[in-house]
């Protein structure tokens, strides 16, 4: 016993001695190597803080890049500032002509002998043919409503709403274009399907007015510029009080 009890009085210093070199190792290679994050939420404060450097970065990288293509821009750069007032991402100021089309105001109490409601309400086709009659007489940009039009955009009845890039208006509906006023005055005056429309307003009382104005703005379009379907539309059959009344 007392043999055993002296041999551990030897090796205790000896095991102490080797625990500390052990311990300071650790400590040193701890030192060297970055510190990781014993927690969650120590591990998300540290990649928060690392996206936020990176997005600094990129931020200072876009503002380098914008002001380079400012100082030096580009054909392609400058053909797209060109088309983009024709093809409506930017907005337009001009001459213009502004037309209001609206329902006849009947009630079913009211409603004249023979006609439906459908008579005297204004239809898809009718805004449609207002709008290509202004494009065909060489408008240049267009609005309708407070909505600016592109090639893309879809004008859709539901009920006697407008529905219009994801927007639903109720009469009167106003479409606005920009170009010579005498021109598209014209060729609403000499277009058949606008010309249908208004023949059926002298007869119902549908609303219909055209008006020149010296400056019009119209907003830049902000929707996708992506097409999703297209669909022909037919025109209202001709009006005539010698027959009698017609289905619309």
């Amino acid at each position: 016993m007392t043999e055993q009890r002296g041999l551990w009085h030897g090796l205790v210093p000896v095991m102490a001695l080797v625990a500390g070199l052990l311990f300071g190792t650790s400590a040193a290679t701890a030192g060297d190597s970055p510190a990781t994050p014993e927690t969650l939420a120590g591990l998300i404060t540290e990649r928060n803080d690392l996206v936020a450097d990176l997005s600094a970065q990129a931020d200072e990288l876009r503002q380098e890049i914008g002001s380079s293509a400012v100082l030096s821009p580009s054909p392609v750069r400058e053909e797209v500032e060109a088309l983009a007032p024709l093809v409506g991402t930017a907005a337009v100021q001009g001459p213009a002509v502004q037309v209001v089309l609206d329902d006849a105001g009947y009630t079913l109490a009211t409603l004249p002998d023979g006609y439906t409601v459908d008579d005297v309400v204004v239809h898809q086709q009718d805004v449609q043919g207002v709008i290509n009659a202004l494009w065909a007489g060489g408008a240049e940009a267009m609005m309708v409503q407070d909505q600016r039009i592109v090639s893309t955009s879809a004008v859709r009845c539901v009920g006697n709403t407008l529905y219009l890039q994801g927007r639903v208006y109720s009469p009167p509906y106003t479409i606005t274009a920009i170009g010579d006023p005498q021109a598209l005055a014209a060729a609403l005056e000499d277009d058949p399907t606008v010309s249908n429309y208004r023949a059926w307003a002298d007869i119902l009382g549908l609303g219909y007015e055209m008006a020149e104005l010296d400056q019009a703005e119209l907003p830049a379009f902000t929707g996708t510029l992506r097409p999703q379907h297209a669909q022909p539309l037919g025109p209202r059959p001709q009006p005539t009080q010698e027959d009698g009344p017609l289905e619309r």
